[in-house]
């Protein structure tokens, strides 16, 4: 079964058992989060498509871990000016294990 979510903005297509890096949630390690936001669900022929989102569609998911991602460097230069400026920055993200996901009957 395959399903496109909404999670912090962001739009994810996963099917279960599936692992996803989202931005940090507000879920420790090792607690289950309910997705509610869910848009459109395929399982083989059959799908739902959502106006904007299915209702009483749920995806469980469980937070696998933690952590920051990769550092991205931010450089900004003026020529003939002698400005230069560098600057870093690296995003904190959660990585999710979809479970389960879940579909009324229609």
């Amino acid at each position: 079964m395959y399903a496109v979510f909404k999670l912090s903005g962001f739009q994810y297509g996963a099917e279960e058992g599936e692992t996803l890096r989202v931005p940090r949630q507000q879920a420790n390690k090792g607690e289950t989060i309910d997705i509610s936001e869910v848009m459109v669900v395929a399982d083989g022929d059959k799908s739902t498509v959502g106006t904007p989102y299915i209702d009483e569609a749920k995806i469980e998911a469980e937070v696998v871990s933690e952590g920051k991602a990769d550092k991205v460097l931010i450089y900004k230069y003026k020529r003939r000016t002698k400005y230069r400026r560098t600057q870093g920055h690296r995003q904190d993200y959660s990585e999710i294990k979809i479970n389960k996901i879940t579909v009324p009957k229609s």
